[in-house]
This record gives C-alpha cells, structure tokens and sequence, in this order.
C-alpha cells in the first residue's frame, strides 16, 4: 500500500483539503442560515442548489476539458469556487445563496472530474482498485475532519467561510504540482432512466431515493441540529457522525456484499437506517441518542449507494456499463435535488423532527422496493457477480465508470483464480489416489547389506 500511495499522495493531500474546505462550507449553510433567520424551506432549495449545479457540473465539465484543457478548467472552476464562499456570508439572501450554491456545485463536480482524471492516470491496472479506495478514505477523513474545524470559530461572522475559501485555494497547488501529462477525459452518454430502469430497476429506483437520503443528511442535517437548539460544537459532531459511521461499516458490508444476495443485504440496511431514523426521532434533543443514530443512518447511506451500483453492474454488460454508471449518477442527482425540498417542506410545515420521519420512509420505500424484486427475479449467483468497491455518493461520472470497470475485471480475474484453485486441488487428490501405498517399515528390521 505504501508503494501505492507513493505515487499519489499529493493528489490525496489536495483532495483533502477540497473536502476540507467543501465540507465546512455544507455545515456552514445551516448555521449561519439559522443565525440569519431563514426558513426550513429557503435552506432546502438553496441545498437543492448545491445538487443542481453538481449534476451540471458532471454533465458539462468534460466538454471544457476537452475544449480548453485540464489546467485552465481547473484554475477557473477553483478561482470561481473560492470566491463564491467567500460571497456567501456578503450576500446573506437566500436566492442570492441559491445562485452562490449553484455555481458552488457545478465547480465542485467540475474539480472532481479533472482530479479524479488526474488520479485515475496516475494509477496502474495492478493498483487501481486500492488508488479508488484510498481516493474514497481522503474524501470521507476530509468531510469528518471539516467539522472539527468549524468548532474553532463563530458562524456569525465571515472568519470561517474565508478558512473554507483558504483551504479550497491551496488545495489546487499539491494536485496541480504533481500532476504529469493531462490525460484524456471521455465521459460516456448517459443511459437514459427508462432504459435504466429496464435494466436494473431496483438499481434505478434505489438510486434515485438514495439521493434523496444523502442530501438530507448531508444539506439538512445543520439545519435541524440549529432548529432543535444545538450548540455549534454539537452539531459539528452530529454531522461528522454521519459520516463517520460509512467509514466504520463500508468495509464488512463490502465483504458481505460480495458472499450473498445483494438485494437481500439493501433490504436490510435499509431497515437498518429506517430503525436509526425512528430512534432519532424519537431522541428528541437528547444528544448522545442523536449522535448514535447519525452514525447508524450515515452509515448505511453510504455503503449502500456502492451496493447499489454493484447490484447494477451486475446485470450489465462491459459495453452499456459506461453509459449505465452516468444514468446512476442522474437519478442520484434527481434525488438529491427532490430529497431536500420533500424534508424543508415537512420540517417547516410539521416540526423539525420530520427529518428524521422523511429519511426513515425514504429508507422503507428501498427496503420494500427491494423484496417485491425478490419476488420478481431469480437471484444472480454470488459466483457471477462483479467485485464491491467503496464509492462514495460526490464521486463523479468518470470515478463510477472506472470503478464499474475494475470491479467487472477484478470479479473474473478472482472467478479465474477460483476455477484453477479448483482444477490444482482436483489434480492434487487425484496424485494421492495413484501413488502406492508405502509399508510400514518393522522394528528392528535390518536394512539389506549395501553391495560392494
């Protein structure tokens, strides 16, 4: 591993420091949103924002790469980013905060494609998969490590949307430093929903409401910790917490994953975080409780946008995987547009506690979603699946494609190694049938005198 990170450590180290700097600017919104007065409704569409402006971004970055460049798209979509934070506590409206999280998203999916690009080249077929799953940890330790940040100072003031801005400049420095030749960038067409669903509808539909969860918890989460009377410090932890708990349960569920029915485990960890949901809910202020079930309910979130991908790439073909992987990211994003709205709107009508009630029915419907096609199709065999790879939910098109890929190569270069094992050990015990049984020498029996 040590060889492998090597080569792309200062990559890794830039990407920390983006989600450093994107993570406390997540936070920051539902904090400084609730010391400005606005609404459960205006912060979820300016969240949805977020998620608009990212889908653009994933959709049309590629297109700049190829027309003007990695460098000059990077340079600009940082420049672009570090100043739309730093307008964010300036312009305290929320259609203005609207329009500053659309360009924040488009940016943001911008710098993952050139990144991911960048990354991808740097890493050999032998190391690719441990390059994507070192990628993923950066990502997930940079989100988690942004909210001990926010803790150092006072969301009234502009102190840390400047350090998030800081923080999101000198990250391009490492990436850009150590990046060699640009690498071609080649996004493949979007499959379209109805063929995607047609494919894999429990992909398609999973995916889709699994967005919605994300941006829940990952936009709204600030918000209701702010409304139900959280301090600051508080609600860094409660929001870390959701993340934390995808770093803690991504590796045993990739490891089940890949040795049972995967419908069977979504259903489970779907149940698994409508449970979390309810025990938020039912916590009340009552911090410890709200803390663990963010773990719990984070936790799935993650793990199970992978599953879903793999239970996708299950029923591809090598050639629709590429077009099928930029579908995935568009009913993801579909969601997590939608999704927030669906909570601001309950949160504002009913209580704030209705985030909790609006994650823990998205969650059902997966759940039972995934037992009607239970009842619908014959269950793929374990042996003929593709491998699971941590992929986390910001992960652009390019990212999905390629993991797509690798776990496709990987699964049959492991069935290979499976069926010669097999043919070894059958060769094996057929050698110890044919040789001849050995008598046992007597005691005391004198060896033949050797001729001279």
């Amino acid at each position: 591993m040590n060889n492998v990170l090597s080569g792309v450590w200062a990559l890794l180290l830039g990407i920390v420091l983006i989600m450093l700097g994107n993570g406390m600017h997540f936070t920051l919104i539902g904090l400084r949103g609730g010391i400005e007065g606005f609404s459960s409704t205006e912060l979820a569409i300016v969240t949805s924002g977020y998620f608009m402006g990212f889908l653009s971004g994933a959709r049309y970055t590629p297109l700049l790469i190829q027309r003007v460049g990695h460098v000059r798209v990077f340079a600009a979509l940082g420049s672009f980013m570090s100043a739309a934070l730093i307008a964010l506590p300036l312009l305290a409206e929320p259609w203005a905060w609207t329009l500053l999280r659309v360009l924040v998203g488009f940016c943001m999916s911008g710098i993952y494609v050139t990144s991911e690009s960048w990354l991808n080249a740097a890493a050999t077929n032998e190391t690719r998969g441990k390059v994507l799953s070192a990628y993923m940890m950066a990502q997930t330790l940079g989100i988690i490590g942004a909210q001990g940040l926010l803790t150092l100072g006072d969301a009234g003031t502009s102190v840390l949307f400047i350090c998030a801005s800081i923080l999101v400049s000198i990250s391009f420095a490492p990436i850009l430093l150590s990046a060699a030749a640009a690498p071609v960038v080649s996004v493949a067409r979007p499959m379209s929903l109805s063929n995607l669903f047609n494919v894999s509808p429990l992909g398609a539909i999973g995916i889709f409401l699994l967005g919605g969860v994300y941006a829940i918890q990952s936009g709204m989460g600030a918000v209701f910790g702010t409304q139900i009377g959280l301090s600051s410090t508080h609600i860094a932890l409660f929001v870390a917490m959701l993340f934390a708990g995808a770093l803690v349960m991504q590796t045993p569920i990739g490891w089940l994953s890949d040795r049972m029915d995967r419908r069977i485990l979504i259903c489970g960890l779907s149940v698994m975080g409508a449970g979390s949901s309810m025990m938020g809910w039912m916590a009340g202020d009552a911090l410890w409780p709200l803390i663990a079930a963010a773990f719990f309910a984070g936790g799935v979130t993650t793990p199970l946008y992978a599953l879903l991908l793999a239970y996708t790439n299950d029923a591809l073909s090598a050639e629709d995987m590429p077009g099928a992987s930029g579908g995935l990211v568009f009913a993801f994003g579909l969601g997590a547009i939608l999704g927030p709205l669906a909570a601001g709107g309950m949160m504002e009508g009913v209580d704030p506690y209705a985030f909790w009630l609006v994650i823990a029915v998205t969650f059902v419907a997966i759940a039972l979603y995934a037992l009607y096609q239970m009842t619908q199709q014959a269950m793929v065999p374990v042996s003929e699946t593709d491998s699971y790879l941590n992929i986390l939910p910001t992960a652009s098109p390019l990212v999905v494609e390629v993991a797509g890929e690798w776990a496709h190569e990987h699964a049959e270069d492991e069935h290979e190694a499976r069926e010669r094992e097999a043919e070894y050990e059958g060769e094996s015990a057929l050698e110890a049938e044919r040789e001849p049984t050995l008598e046992p020498e007597l005691p005391g029996a004198e060896l033949p005198a050797t001729r001279q």
